[in-house]
């Protein structure tokens, strides 16, 4: 009598070999573009990668949201249809009563639901302008229908260049001056290393939370002097379709640089990362003027400044002490007391020994805003009253 024993699964051992194949750990790298993805995520701004088909894109954002222990939800934007990212409209008991709500898709749902997560919205630039267009207020509000996606939801999109992508299209100027532009590329040695089942690791930056306060107003003094030195710098939208759908400069990109500058200040990150970071958010011509800006101005950390202001020399430049006077005033703003605002009044009255009364003016009226009423007058201010008054700050009999 014969027994029938089970036949083995003809695919079980195949499958083993296939997960044995995928499997890879990762390891500290030295790399400008993961560094600077990094620092996006980490100040919270919408991230576009730009890459050749099948350079790794989507494999990074798996990465990225196991670095951050977050889920992940990957959206194709090319094969959906506005109303998927506006919402479906649902009809309840009584429209007239309670409105017609937009029904969101079930990935939204998921997220928030987590309260955290990442968003990878893939194949961007195959999406129809129309598609783009639902997109906006996802990018941008973080609104998909009626759902408001949680504040610890970050957003990365990946693109092929339109050459490359299927039925590709530029992206529409609007939605491309919501990201910061990164271009993702592999070295071959990555590639090969890869091979023997080790990648490169995403680490997402610490922020020191006691260099808060200094690395925004650092930040808020460089752009802010920047921009008054480059002024037609502020907006510059290219010419060329190709130029309007990559990064360019803009209000709201300059302060996408500013946040960017904010968190590198605050985890000392490396001017490679830093400097890709800031070039993807306003493009490489004001990019690259800021940088080099930057590495002129080397501004003092304004807290510092603040603990000992007698001590603090004035720099020569105009443009150096036009900047640091601006952060110190920001920073004055972000931790008010009265002891740190009187202690700016010092800093701005070196101005006057100077002799360039002129260059802190703007900066004495913000720090004359700040004044509680309870507080003194102090004596710094005593080169800046004409101009106070005459701006509104203080009143003529004071």
């Amino acid at each position: 009598m014969s027994v029938n024993t089970p036949s083995p699964d003809p695919l079980a051992a195949a499958d083993e070999l296939t997960a044995r194949a995928r499997a890879w750990r990762t390891e500290p790298s030295e790399s400008p573009q993961l560094e600077a993805l990094a620092l996006a995520v980490t100040a919270n701004l919408p991230v576009l990668l730009w890459g050749e088909p099948g350079i790794g894109k989507s494999a990074g954002m798996e990465q990225l949201a196991a670095g951050l222990d977050v889920p992940l939800e990957t959206v194709i934007a090319s094969v959906h249809e506005p109303s998927d990212f506006a919402g479906l409209p649902i009809i309840g008991d009584d429209p007239a009563t309670t409105g017609v709500p937009m029904a969101p898709p079930d990935w939204a749902v998921r997220l928030a639901a987590a309260g955290r997560g990442l968003v990878f919205f893939d194949e961007l630039s195959s999406a129809p302008p129309a598609v783009q267009a639902a997109l906006l207020r996802v990018v941008l509000e973080r609104r998909v229908g009626s759902l408001t996606l949680p504040e610890p939801v970050r957003v990365v999109a990946a693109a092929n260049p339109p050459s490359s992508a299927a039925d590709g299209w530029h992206l529409s100027p609007p939605l491309a001056n919501r990201f910061v532009h990164l271009h993702w590329t592999h070295e071959p040695r990555t590639v090969a290393r890869g091979m023997a089942g080790t990648w490169p690791s995403v680490t997402v930056p610490l922020v020191d939370p006691g260099k808060i306060s200094g690395a925004v107003a650092r930040a808020r003094g460089a752009v802010s002097g920047f921009l008054t030195a480059r002024p037609g710098l502020a907006h510059h939208l290219p010419a060329d379709a190709e130029g309007r759908g990559g990064a360019w400069p803009s209000p709201r990109t300059w302060e996408m640089a500013l946040r960017l500058l904010a968190v590198g200040y605050a985890t000392d990150a490396s001017r490679e990362g830093l400097a890709s970071a800031v070039v993807g958010a306003i493009g490489d011509g004001a990019g690259i003027e800021l940088l080099s800006y930057l590495e002129e101005l080397d501004l003092p950390d304004p807290d510092r400044v603040l603990a000992n202001p007698e001590a603090f020399a004035l720099p020569k430049r105009g443009d150096r002490q036009l900047a640091f006077l601006t952060a110190v005033v920001s920073a004055v703003q972000g931790d008010l007391s009265r002891r740190r605002w009187e202690a700016g009044w010092v800093v701005l009255a070196k101005a006057v020994d100077a002799g360039v009364p002129d260059v802190a003016a703007r900066a004495a009226v913000d720090l004359a805003a700040l004044r509680d009423t309870d507080w003194a007058v102090p004596s710094g201010i005593d080169g800046f009253i004409d101009i106070l008054r005459l701006s509104g700050a203080m009143p003529a009999g004071s």
